[in-house]
């Protein structure tokens, strides 16, 4: 399976949480960087995947981000827990956001700073040694 066709627009994840909920599934969704993508993030994407849920994740760019958007949301397509993947800019973003509720949602952005800054610690002290 070519896991890029898990990469949709917010206009259609919009239509696809309606669809699932009107046939009574469940959706959470993450938003997040992914820049770069680590084991912590697919340790923290399946506690959070919860079955029978459908998964959806919304890439959103960080202040700096070292990878295009495009290939952070092929990567994190590329998860088997995650189910479909949003590149989201931010009126996108915001609009799909609207479809989920509160407890459905997950921001990892916090998170996904922290984890590069860490990242970006560990590489320097590499380099140093």
């Amino acid at each position: 399976m070519d896991t890029r066709a898990k990469i949709i627009d917010c206009k259609s994840a919009a239509s696809l949480v309606t669809q699932l909920r009107h046939e009574g599934g469940s959706v959470r969704v993450v938003t997040g960087h992914f820049d770069v993508l680590v084991a912590e993030h697919v340790r923290r994407l399946r506690d959070i995947a919860v079955q029978p849920a459908k998964l959806f994740v919304i890439v959103l760019d960080p202040p700096a981000p070292l990878l295009s958007t495009r290939a952070r949301a092929e990567m994190v397509a590329a998860l088997a827990m995650v189910d479909y993947v949003v590149p989201g800019g931010d009126q996108g973003a915001c609009e799909l956001l609207r479809h989920f509720a509160a407890t459905e949602i997950v921001h990892e952005e916090s998170a996904d700073i922290l984890r590069a800054e860490r990242l970006s610690q560990h590489v320097q002290r590499r380099h140093q040694q």
